[in-house]
């Protein structure tokens, strides 16, 4: 490595046994799981919580009550932070994660919503899960998850 004038950073440099402890690396924790039914270990893989936070606070910073653009254009760009994180994030446990972020991209988008339409309360008799992801045409994560991947179809 110093060959190639490369150095390790102690500080993150590290050896895991992954049959036993979890680690983090390039946004996925990587580790033991459990399987829900049965309780059989496995060595699996899962989006990180720090990629979880990084995704929602990206999420509330383009759904911010300022943003005062066109929904048709807030609607694209939230559409394609959500495609691009998942197509990232498609090898794993996934449901768990797409759960909380399709729940954080629904609070978002109905307080969006709710204050850009001076509507009173929480919004969610006014603006329905099935108003949001069909008529408004917001991505449901849990949804494309279960549509087979384009190179399935050849």
């Amino acid at each position: 490595m110093t060959k190639l004038g490369l150095t390790l950073n102690e500080a993150k440099t590290s050896v895991r046994n992954a049959r036993v402890e979890s680690f983090d690396f390039l946004g996925y924790t990587l580790g033991p799981r459990r399987f829900p039914q049965g309780g059989r270990w496995y060595l699996g893989a899962s989006p990180s919580k720090k990629s979880l936070r990084r995704i929602k606070t990206r999420i509330s910073e383009l759904l911010r009550p300022g943003n005062k653009g066109a929904w048709l254009e807030v609607r694209t760009r939230l559409n394609r932070l959500l495609g691009g994180w998942s197509a990232y994030f498609s090898y794993g446990a996934l449901a768990s994660a797409y759960e909380a972020v399709d729940r954080h991209v629904y609070d978002r988008v109905t307080s969006f919503l709710r204050k850009r339409h001076k509507a009173h309360g929480r919004g969610m008799n006014r603006f329905p899960r099935e108003y949001v992801y069909e008529e408004l045409g917001v991505l449901c994560l849990r949804r494309e998850r279960r549509r087979l991947p384009p190179c399935a179809l050849r």
